[in-house]
Parts: structure tokens; sequence; C-alpha cells
């Protein structure tokens, strides 16, 4: 009897060893309830979760000393001590703080080149900035440029480099651009507003051509400085994408006539001196003959129509593309090459050669009637090319390749400059000082007749061509003006 009234008492005292553990589980420094936080103890007794209001509750805990733990994703675990007693409820809060709470803020991006307030910036543009890392976090760069003529945006999202080259500037334009740096777990940071303005090429006095990826580009710029590596003020005014080529500067205005290849065709287009604004000329009547890239049209003195060639016919247009009209045919078996106006009467200066580009003869007519006024050169075995007009009117300019050499490529041996005077039908010879092997090719008068400008290459055919300029007072110099150049123009 006695023994099983001790195990009795003895069960009755250990049921009462129970208490609770009751609390709140908050974001820390805000008091911020959580909801669905995992509550646990340790030792080990049993586990819940809180509820909306942030509110758990432990039961049936034994008597002792616990250690409350506090699990959610997204935050760091969270402990708090609590002392179990009989019969008793102890609360526990539990404050919980955001797994990043100690990640760092990426720094302010700092923005390099071009620097806020630059002019003449020259498009490709690589633009530039800094921003160190504060942790191990990977950061992705957001570019945000505006221009300013248009307010066109354009972004550059999800960069890893703190560099990125951007083409297709429009040219004299204003920029405004900012980066901004993410590292996916704080607030993004953006840098300060920087604005530039890209060069402006009204003022550049060329015009001239490079070969860039398989198309031939227009450029603009200014001679070459004392030792320069890189041309002047350079300025692309077509795109890269598009075979674009000779350019002819409208002597009344600052419109830009330029040949561009369509499909199968070659047609006459024009723009404005930023490379905007295009117009095609011509459309149904497309110039054509030997080889397109040897062609040549101009402007009428007045600037209002353009003469070009196809094949042995020379046509006028005006230069909104309308009144098409045939104004001269060589015969048949000629083709027109090239074609220059005389700037103080009407009379035109006419290349021709046959389907090889040879028998070539170079001569004046009167449009009016079709006459011939003036044979400046046939008969001779040999490439003519390049004429042009002298501001007199009296002389004509043009190359021609003494070597008399004929080949299928049309590849020229040694092509010198000559100068024609209408008047006296005397012929002489420009002299350049040009290397032996080299040719001079697609000669020009500078406005003032105070020098001619001309293409110097190898005659090895593929070396690169550079563009010279050779003075009156300056006879037997020359002097290297742009760099990688062909069909130049004064602009």
């Amino acid at each position: 009897m006695v023994f099983i009234l001790w195990a009795c008492e003895e069960d009755t005292i250990g049921q009462g060893e129970l208490g609770t553990i009751t609390g709140k589980v908050v974001l820390e420094g805000e008091n911020t309830p959580l909801e669905n936080v995992k509550v646990t103890t340790n030792p080990v007794t049993n586990t819940v979760f809180t509820d909306v209001d942030g509110n758990y509750t432990l039961a049936e805990v034994e008597v002792g000393e616990y250690s409350v733990q506090a699990d959610l994703d997204g935050y760091k675990t969270a402990f708090e001590a609590a002392k179990v007693v009989a019969d008793k409820t102890v609360n526990a809060v539990i404050e919980m703080q955001n797994e990043n709470v100690d990640n760092k803020v990426p720094e302010v991006p700092r923005l390099l080149f071009p620097a806020d307030g630059a002019k003449s910036i020259q498009s490709p543009v690589q633009f530039s900035w800094s921003s160190s890392k504060n942790d191990d976090d990977e950061t992705l760069y957001t570019l945000e440029l505006r221009n300013g003529l248009t307010n066109e945006i354009e972004t550059f999202t999800k960069l890893t480099d703190t560099i990125l080259s951007v083409d297709y500037l429009d040219i004299g334009a204003n920029y405004f651009w900012q980066v901004t740096v993410s590292d996916g777990i704080n607030d993004e940071v953006s840098s300060e507003l920087s604005g530039f303005s890209t060069l402006n090429p009204v003022d550049n006095r060329f015009l001239y051509v490079r070969n860039l990826d398989g198309n031939n580009v227009i450029f603009s710029g200014m001679p070459l400085a004392e030792n320069a590596q890189e041309n002047t003020n350079e300025v692309r005014l077509t795109d890269i994408g598009q075979n674009s080529f000779r350019p002819k500067k409208n002597p009344k205005n600052d419109r830009i006539a330029f040949l561009r290849t369509v499909g199968a065709e070659t047609h006459v287009f024009s723009m404005d001196a930023k490379g905007t604004d295009l117009v095609q000329i011509t459309s149904a009547q497309p110039i054509l003959g030997f080889r397109p890239e040897e062609l040549e049209y101009c402007w009428t003195s007045n600037g209002e129509h353009i003469y070009y060639p196809q094949f042995n016919k020379l046509y006028r247009i005006k230069s909104d593309g309308t009144g098409n009209t045939l104004v001269y045919a060589a015969p048949a078996t000629e083709f027109i090459s090239e074609v220059a106006v005389n700037p103080v009467n009407s009379f035109i200066a006419l290349k021709t050669n046959d389907q090889f580009g040879y028998a070539a003869k170079l001569y004046v007519i009167d449009p009016a009637d079709g006459s011939q006024k003036h044979m400046v050169q046939e008969g001779l075995p040999g490439a003519i090319g390049g004429i042009d007009y002298a501001a007199d009117g009296n002389r004509v300019l043009f190359t021609y390749d003494v070597s008399a050499n004929e080949n299928d490529a049309y590849r020229q041996l040694d092509a010198r400059i000559f100068e024609f005077e209408l008047a006296t039908s005397a012929r002489r010879e420009i002299l350049t000082k040009k290397p032996a092997g080299y040719n001079d090719l697609d000669v020009k008068y500078a406005p003032d007749d105070g020098a001619v400008i001309y293409i110097s290459t190898s005659n090895d055919g593929v070396s690169k061509k550079d563009i010279y300029i050779t003075g009156y007072n300056e006879i037997d110099q020359r002097t290297k003006y742009f760099i990688d150049g062909i069909m130049i123009e004064w602009h």
C-alpha cells in the first residue's frame, strides 16, 4: 500500500513541472511582426510557427533553461534565452535581422569618359566609368544615353565591364548619360548625370571615302596635324552597312551628292553636311558603265542639276529627282566614265573608254548641241582618270598611266598628274615627287587653284591609299593630308 501511494504521488509531481513559452518574432529595429517563422527550442521540445501578428506559443515545456530559436528564409537565425518555471508562462520576444543587413551598398559610379561638358567627341564613343566593389556580390551596370536633339533614350543593360563602345551617334548632337549599378540585393546606385556633344562636321573642308568591312563609307575631316597618326576631326557621314562612295559637294549649298549601291544598281543620293536628310535622286535610270567605283558624275555650276553617265549616254537630272533628260550620246562602243562641268561656261569634259577601261578619250563638248570643242587626249594606250576643271575654266586636270600598261585587272603602274590648257592645247606634267612604283590618282584642283590634291598608293593594287597635296609654289613636293582615304573632294 505504501509503495502504491508513493508511485502515484511521483506521477502527480512530474506533470506539474511544465510551463509555457510565449512570445513574438519581430524585425529588428522596426518592430514589424514576422509571420510563419519557425520557432523551436534547444534542448528540443516542440516546433511551432508564428501567426500573422508574429505571435507563437510553446506549450507543455518541461521546466528548465532553454534557447528559443527562430528561422525564416531571407533572415538570419535568431536566439533568445528563456527559463521555464512550473505552471508559469514565460515571454520571449525574438528580434530577427535581414540576412543582407551586413551587405554593403555598391559605390556610386564615377563617370570618366566622355568628361562632363566635353565637345567634339567622335563616334564611336568608348564610354568608361569606375565603381569599386565593396564585397563579393556580383555587380551589373546599366548605361542610359539620351539624345538631346531627339530626346530618344537608349539603354544598355546587364553590363559586366566598366567600358562600353557605342557607334552611330548623331553628328553635332548633345548627349546625356548616366550609369546605374546593382548588386541584386541593395537598392540600385546611380552616378551623376553627365553631358557631352559630338563632333560637328560643318566646318570640315574635305570629304573622302574609306572601305570598312567590305563597304565604302564617306567621311569628312580636316588635314592631318603635324606628326599626327590619326585624321583630324574625322566624322563618319554614312552607315558602315551600306556601300556609299564618290561624294560631291553642291557648289551653291551644303548638300552632298554621293553614289550608293541599291540592290544590283548604283544610284545618286544627296545628304546634308551631317550625313542626314537623305534624298534618292535617281531611280528609273541608274548610273551605269565601266566599274561603278570608276564612274564620276558632277553638279551643274548653279547646283540645281546633276550630270551622270549611263553607258554611252549622259543624263541631267534635277536635285529633287525630277526632270531626267538625255543630254548627249557617245558612240555605242564608248562608255562615258567621268564628267566635269566648266565653272565659267556650260561646256562639259568627258572621259570615255571601252568595256575594259581602255581606248580612253578625254574631250570637251558643248551640251547645247553635242559638238566637240577640244580633244585633250586620245589614241594612247593605258588608263586616264580623275578629270577636273580649274576655276578659270581654261585648264583640265587628269591622270594618265604613262607606262601604257593594259591588263584585265585594270592595274595602273605609273599614273601621273597632267594639266591641259584649253586655249593653247599645251599639256604639262605636274611634278609631285612621286616615288617609283607608286600611282597618283583621282586628282582635284584646290578651290583657289593653288594646289592639287590626289590619291597616292603603291601600284601593287592592294596597298593602303593615302591622300596627298602638292602646291603650285611647292612643285616637286608632296604633303600627306589624310591617312587611308580615297575619292577626295573639297568641301
